[in-house]
């Protein structure tokens, strides 16, 4: 690929990043426009964001790279991460907007009438904000030495700095428009390359990947150690959704319940057309670019087809891609970003560690401030693959919060010792799997079930949760009705009384 076609392409992405981030600072006022954009983000508006912040570099690499390696088998990511939308939609969305949180463990406290279980919720928003954060930043890395040859520690500051300057100037309100912006951006990225693609492929006589019937059936070894990926991995994605505090986030944006669920089901239509995209590149890549398994690289396989397939006449396809690629980077991490500092500036606040400052001040250094560990994560340790390094982070959401949502809002017998505990057992188990696996040499068996924790850290979280509650119910919060009645009321029945 042209490297000037791919600088001009990463510069024009920068510039348009940075320019509707400083429209939403000029609408900008309130500690809610920071935090939740004064609830008032409407369906659409909301659904492109989510869509813009949720197609990561998992998504928009990494599927592809999947496909490329592994086969028809790697489809249950894309798959579980748009089937988790509908389990949020079935169980969360709209009592969550009721709650009137900010976030998670606003939620937490709201519902459970405890300072620890709000604790312990916040080093884990922050423990999955930073686990989910380090591939962007590598994805970002890898992408830049693709398309331009720098070092790879130039597009992870870059996406890191640009992040930063949009999260504290605007804070929910900027993030918002940038998203939606580039989900649009993406979809348009992948899509018209491939159309050019697949007219090559067609023009070439449709040549077949050289492929086995293990890359090209789903469950065509049926082992027991494909069989448990597998599922782990649908119990991750399924679950993980809707525990992913850069997600849940979004949803307290909405004016109401009602928006909460028109959002989800047109976030399902979004990410169902996307998803469609990068198996076809992964296809293609398995004929043109096999190369890159061998490599390690498979992960660059979007970037390299144009050129492959195309030659010179691909470099402007190329330079979309890398485009693509690099909002997919910017958004994802802009909203994780997000969702880190507004707990923890809510937490400083709370604390009056920083007195003196006001809401907005506090969430813009804590929005500095958290992206220091991730930054310096991306650019010391050895990368790994982005759609594996997310799923960790899926797992991890999936053995915490899904257990806290879903119990919280269906099951009025969960206790705060409860929930602290399954908080705690399930974020160990899960949490502690890619350290694990990024330390210690262990058996090809071990580190399956290492690599691919849910299938065990799920039903531990949920356990743990339901027996401690169970074997505490004197400690059943005294408000548990009235909370319970606020969460599942819709909002026109309140306005109707009133």
């Amino acid at each position: 690929m042209n490297a000037t076609y791919g600088i001009v392409a990463v510069v024009l992405v920068s510039l348009a990043t940075l320019g509707i981030g400083a429209f939403g600072l000029r609408i900008s006022r309130t500690t809610s426009d920071f935090y939740v954009a004064s609830r008032s983000v409407r369906p659409w508006l909301n659904s492109s964001a989510i869509g813009g912040e949720y197609l990561s570099a998992a998504s928009f690499l990494g599927v592809a790279g999947l496909v490329l390696v592994s086969g028809a088998n790697m489809l249950w990511f894309p798959i579980g991460w748009t089937a988790g939308y509908l389990l949020l939609l079935v169980f969360v969305a709209a009592p969550l907007r009721r709650s009137g949180a900010f976030t998670i463990p606003d939620f937490a406290e709201v519902r459970l009438q405890s300072d620890r279980v709000r604790r312990v919720a916040t080093v884990l928003v922050v423990g999955v904000g930073w686990l989910y954060l380090l591939p962007q930043f590598q994805g970002a890395g890898l992408t830049i030495r693709t398309v331009t040859g720098a070092p790879t520690w130039v597009g992870t500051v870059l996406v890191a700095v640009i992040v930063v300057v949009n999260v504290v100037s605007g804070g929910m309100r900027s993030i918002t428009f940038v998203q939606a912006f580039q989900y649009w951006l993406k979809l348009t990225a992948l899509l018209v390359p491939a159309f050019f693609l697949v007219r090559a492929w067609l023009a070439d006589g449709r040549p077949a990947p050289q492929a086995t019937a293990d890359w090209t059936l789903p469950f065509h070894t049926a082992s027991g150690v494909d069989l448990y990926v597998i599922y782990s991995v649908m119990i991750a994605t399924f679950l993980g959704t809707m525990g992913l505090p850069h997600v849940v986030v979004r949803f307290y944006t909405n004016p109401d319940g009602q928006a909460a669920r028109r959002t989800t089901l047109i976030v399902l239509a979004l990410l169902g057309i996307f998803y469609l995209l990068p198996t076809i590149y992964g296809v293609l890549g398995r004929i043109y670019a096999s190369d890159l398994i061998a490599a390690g690289r498979a992960d660059a396989v979007v970037l390299e087809l144009p050129h492959r397939i195309l030659g010179s006449g691909g470099d402007v396809l190329a330079a979309l891609l890398t485009a693509g690629a690099f909002a997919a980077f910017l958004s994802t991490s802009s909203g994780l970003t997000m969702s880190i500092a507004g707990v923890v500036g809510q937490e400083l606040d709370r604390l009056n560690t920083l007195r003196g400052l006001s809401g907005v001040a506090t969430l813009r250094i804590a929005a500095a401030a958290c992206v220091l560990v991730p930054l310096a994560l991306a650019l010391s340790v050895q990368r790994i693959p982005v759609a594996t390094s997310v799923t960790f982070a899926f797992a991890l959401a999936a053995s915490t919060f899904c257990p806290l949502l879903v119990l919280g809002i269906w099951w009025r017998g969960l206790t705060a010792p409860g929930a602290v505990a399954g908080l705690i057992v399930g974020g160990l188990s899960a949490g502690l799997a890619p350290l694990i696996r990024a330390t210690v040499d262990t058996t090809v068996a071990w580190r399956v079930v290492i690599d691919y924790p849910a299938a065990w850290s799920v039903p531990l979280g949920f356990g743990v949760m339901i027996g401690v509650s169970l074997a505490t119910r004197g400690q059943i919060p005294s408000r548990v009705a009235r909370v319970m009645v606020r969460l599942h009321t819709p909002e026109r029945v309140n306005l109707d009384r009133g």
